[in-house]
């Protein structure tokens, strides 16, 4: 299971759908990701090469400043309704920018989720996403081999109240449930940034001495606990961390020995297959309402495979 090819792959895709595509009235759609980082990055970059291959395809593209800019991201929804779209794709911060797509639905505007969901609202056309759930326990799998009877565990949050990022936490509790007695001793909220993902670390070392693990459900928090670790002190054997989303520098820390694992999610299928489902609702094709784009654990043994 390799990251780059899937990206080469979702390009061949592209190519692959561009034929009827070629001939078909222009669409111009919004694509729209939550915060700076690599993976909201990539997911772009997927966008763009289907644009490419599809010339009348037209994309506008908006991102947020913050994985908890809602107004940012509501602004963004109401400025493509605005300039004319026929769809928009997106990573929604949260359920609240819910009544933003409510008025561009009711604006003619189809609407596509990708990466996590908004439960419950039934305004979207379809969701390209992992599912948070499975892949958390694939996390939690891993951890139940490498813990014991005893063992600590701290765990750094997302953002709290997001249903994909939490389905992460729960997913990786079922995954670890039946395995060794393992004590939780601290959640820390981090919105999926660095810079929490430190302090959120260090106040759970400073908490627990021996704390034996930490799991981080988003990226860049993973990479903030192994700065964390690295500023305690701590061996590398002497603490395992796992990660969420292989991103960020995450694979970088792997190959040094500070991450021991990380849940690898395929943002390239995310972006082409979002935006694939949108087009071909918008010209009238029937699409799939959910999209499983995958998930898989990356370890030393196989990070090359990844990079």
């Amino acid at each position: 299971m390799k990251l780059r090819p899937i990206i080469v792959g979702g390009m061949a895709l592209a190519l692959a759908l561009a034929g009827p595509a070629l001939s078909a009235d222009p669409i111009k759609i919004g694509f729209i990701t939550k915060f700076p980082v690599e993976f909201f990055s990539t997911m772009e970059e997927a966008a763009k090469a289907y644009a490419i291959a599809n010339p009348d395809v037209e994309i506008i593209y908006g991102q947020g400043a913050s994985g908890t800019d809602i107004e940012g991201q509501i602004a963004l929804i109401e400025s493509m309704v605005t300039q004319g779209v026929q769809g928009i794709a997106l990573t929604p911060v949260d359920p609240t920018v819910a009544p933003a797509l409510d008025r561009a639905i009711e604006a003619g505007v189809k609407i596509v989720l990708m990466d996590n969901d908004i439960p419950d609202w039934l305004g979207k056309t379809a969701l390209a996403t992992t599912d948070n759930y499975n892949a958390g326990k694939i996390a939690g799998e891993y951890l139940k081999t490498v813990l014991k009877d005893g063992d600590t565990l701290g765990i750094l949050e997302g953002v709290p109240g997001v249903p994909a990022l939490d389905d992460r936490v729960t997913g990786m509790l079922k995954g670890l449930a039946g395995g060794p007695d393992v004590q939780i001793v601290g959640k820390g909220a981090t919105n999926c940034t660095q810079e929490l993902g430190v302090s959120a670390a260090e106040d759970l070392l400073t908490a627990n001495p021996d704390l034996k693990a930490i799991y981080a459900a988003c990226g860049p928090p993973a990479v903030g606990a192994a700065q964390a670790i690295e500023n305690a002190g701590i061996a590398n054997d002497a603490i395992v961390l796992v990660g969420f989303d292989a991103c960020c520098g995450e694979l970088d820390k792997i190959v040094s020995g500070q991450e021991d694992a990380t849940v690898a999610q395929f943002p390239a299928k995310m972006g082409e297959l979002g935006v694939d489902a949108l087009v071909r609702a918008i010209r009238g094709e029937e699409v799939e309402v959910l999209v499983d784009t995958g998930a898989g654990l990356v370890t030393a043994d196989n990070v090359a495979d990844f990079q």
